[in-house]
């Protein structure tokens, strides 16, 4: 891959997300998707989705196919159920990371109905993000990982949470089919900071609450930071915030 030589740095505003809303479902897009197509946003580094997704109980995504994808989802509120074509079937809640490979080809479903596993029923929303990367490979078996991380979050800092990258292969929760690439979670207590890794290109998601950036600003819940040829910037809150941040070292099309 090229050298990204200079530095840039785009903000995108919560406001400027594509949006898909329903009766279950309200989602927005932090790039092109679905019948959402802008051709001068289609992803930023290896990123291709990042969904910020919120689905009314009983309700959500029925089987639907994948492919040649790594698909990372953090829930950020209530619980969401997923099952898949390989066996695999479980609930997702905070602080359980989780990790889809497509591969050569998988069906799953996602869907707001833990009570239909555990018994008690619930009248609450899940709230979550869901972040689509490409693997080093197509044609790769499907799989599937799942950890608890929560103690890891809580004691602040950023927290690898979802990597292919040799760097944090002792301690980063799930494995992902891409040695570029690297989530991690930053769940920032008030007057908490975190400094952003260097690379040349990396995502910063405010997923909840609101946080300074050093060189930029004021994020508010929703906001997202690009970057190029960066990192080294401080990230602070002074009323708390959960910020999700793609550390990236190579980009689609080489």
């Amino acid at each position: 891959m090229p050298a990204v030589t200079t530095p840039h740095v785009y903000v995108h505003r919560a406001g400027d997300r594509l949006k898909t809303k329903i009766s279950w479902l309200d989602s927005k897009h932090s790039f092109s998707f679905g019948q959402h197509y802008d051709p001068d946003n289609t992803h930023h580094g290896l990123l291709l989705v990042n969904n910020d997704d919120t689905v009314l109980p009983g309700q959500g995504f029925d089987t639907h196919p994948h492919k040649d994808m790594e698909i990372v989802t953090w829930v950020l509120r209530g619980s969401l159920v997923h099952q898949d074509s390989i066996g695999h079937s479980g609930i997702i809640y905070p602080g359980l990371a989780q990790r889809m490979s497509a591969g050569k080809g998988i069906m799953h479903s996602e869907k707001n109905d833990s009570w239909r596993l555990d018994g008690e029923q619930h009248h609450e929303p899940v709230h979550f993000v869901q972040m689509w990367v490409v693997p080093d490979e197509a044609g790769l078996t499907p799989g599937y990982e799942q950890l608890e991380i929560e103690d890891e979050i809580l004691k602040g800092g950023l927290v690898p949470v979802a990597s292919g990258m040799p760097e944090y292969k002792d301690n980063s929760a799930i494995r992902i089919n891409n040695k570029h690439a690297a989530l991690h979670v930053a769940r920032l207590f008030p007057g908490a900071s975190v400094t952003l890794p260097e690379a040349p290109f990396l995502h910063v998601f405010v997923a909840r609450g609101t946080a300074e950036m050093e060189g930029v600003g004021t994020l508010y819940e929703g906001d997202a930071v690009r970057l190029s040829a960066s990192g080294g910037q401080q990230v602070t809150s002074h009323s708390g915030a959960e910020v999700l941040v793609w550390e990236m070292h190579a980009r689609l099309g080489g």
